[in-house]
């Protein structure tokens, strides 16, 4: 298995509990499929098998988490939690991110 197919499997793991959310889909960004809440990405696996999410810069930096990088650039909103932090991270990250991203995303969008 891929370091992305293993990522992708613990993201299986947490998704039902965030799928059951209100306008919580799967959905699909950078090449990769992930979590959305109303059609906008909150969570994805990177080729590396880490979870990418969407949080605000301050709350990246007190998590002490790296920003996802793409052509070289840092992402200032995305950040990268890898596999070795554990599923109950994960999980806690990407609630995080849910309540981030459903925050700023509008009804009907």
């Amino acid at each position: 298995m891929t370091e992305r197919e293993t990522g992708r499997a613990r993201l299986d793991e947490i998704a039902p509990a965030l799928l059951a959310r209100r306008d919580v889909a799967i959905g699909r960004m950078f090449g990769s499929d992930g979590i959305s809440v109303r059609g906008k990405l909150f969570a994805f696996v990177a080729n590396s098998g880490s979870l990418v999410v969407k949080l605000p810069e301050a709350r990246i930096d007190a998590l002490e988490l790296d920003n996802m990088v793409m052509h070289g650039r840092p992402m200032r909103e995305w950040a990268v939690v890898p596999f070795d932090d554990g599923v109950d991270r994960w999980r806690e990250i990407a609630g995080e991110a849910h309540a981030f991203v459903d925050s700023i995303t509008p009804p009907g969008e």
